[in-house]
């Protein structure tokens, strides 16, 4: 890993803020959840490493399977706030889920019974590189506890987004495609309404259809202003909860990766006074149900995990929803929990908290 000099960051950082005023496009709005979803054979990887192309499109259409849009899945993860330890062991009875403040009736409930479809997003722009050896180690082993019936892709991205690996439940084709992950290029940007725009189209295509669709990002930078040639953060961001997908970060902390994280978020910050775009990794987290865990390098064995650990404790509830027009709009999901589990202490419910109706 190299190291820079901050202020060559910081100049870094003013750049990347006088940017986009000069490249500022108007927002892509999505509303329509209802796509069709392809499905690949378990086996195939949608197209070789050498292809530029890779990753912009699946392999091949093949299955195509119509899913009932009313039907609105909601994944729950329930831990104690103190200890952060999971809270295990829930009935239906023990929540209660609310659409824009009107109570739902969960016609479906339980608990790690789905397949996930987790498609591993990896960093390769910016002045560090997150994916050194230690956590190339660490996705490995943690990809290596997931069950069989699991299907894992691998995107990579800066200017452009690749991907690696379509969906496979072959972990010898994954560990393939991390060997393969390109050389990290301090030059690039970090494209993540590219990114998000392109995991979010692909999850849709390609993921198992029954399954539960999970987005990881490795990646030392969690915000960044739009790039030219691509939807905006904000389009990007509605296909992603449109996708249904959860969205989460594995962080390597160490100070220069801090350094440069700050130094973004202050520039975005700064930026947001004159309205240029970005997006924050972290939002799309919060309102998909996800979290972003940081720690060093070393440890990230442990905290990937706590992260799988997160994943396969999760509740999923789904409901039809009493609001019966079929508008395009964008509806707000609480949970609560029953009373009778404040024994237990004080709940933190991480759940999704917005879904788009369908259209017409």
């Amino acid at each position: 890993m190299k190291h820079r000099n901050p202020t060559v960051l910081f100049l870094l950082a003013i750049v990347s803020l006088i940017v986009p005023f000069l490249l500022f496009q108007s927002d892509n709005s999505v509303t329509s959840q209802t796509r069709e979803r392809r499905v690949n054979s378990n086996n195939a990887s949608t197209q070789s490493a050498n292809d530029e192309n890779a990753g912009r499109m699946p392999a091949r259409p093949e299955e195509v399977v119509k899913v009932d849009v009313d039907l609105v899945t909601v994944d729950a993860l329930v831990l104690q706030k103190d200890t952060a330890r999971i809270v295990g062991g829930l009935k239906k009875e023990d929540f209660a889920l609310y659409e824009d403040g009107t109570k739902q009736t969960i016609s479906h409930f339980s608990q790690d019974s789905l397949p996930l479809s987790v498609l591993l997003l990896i960093d390769r722009g910016g002045c560090l590189d997150p994916f050194g050896e230690q956590v190339h180690r660490a996705a490995s082993d943690a990809i290596a506890r997931l069950k069989p019936s699991d299907e894992v892709a691998v995107m990579t991205y800066h200017d452009t987004t690749r991907l690696l690996q379509g969906f496979t439940r072959d972990r010898a084709l994954i560990e393939d495609a991390l060997n393969q992950v390109p050389q990290h290029d301090e030059q690039a940007d970090h494209c993540l309404n590219k990114l998000f725009a392109a995991a979010a189209d692909y999850m849709v295509k390609a993921s198992n259809p029954t399954g539960r669709r999970v987005v990881i990002a490795i990646t030392g930078v969690t915000r960044n202003f739009d790039c030219a040639g691509g939807p905006s953060g904000k389009a990007a961001s509605q296909s992603i909860y449109e996708s249904g997908s959860v969205v989460c970060g594995i962080i390597p902390k160490t100070d220069d990766q801090a350094l440069e994280n700050g130094i973004m978020i202050w520039a975005t910050r700064v930026g947001r006074i004159g309205g240029a775009p970005y997006l924050d990794i972290q939002t799309l987290a919060n309102e998909t149900g996800g979290e972003l865990l940081r720690d060093k390098p070393e440890n990230l064995n442990t905290t990937f995990q706590t992260l799988m650990d997160h994943l396969r404790s999760r509740y999923n509830l789904a409901f039809v929803s009493s609001n019966k027009k079929r508008d395009g709009t964008t509806r707000r999901l609480k949970i609560d929990m029953a009373p009778s589990l404040q024994k237990q202490g004080k709940l933190v419910v991480k759940a999704r908290r917005s879904y788009v109706a369908p259209k017409r």
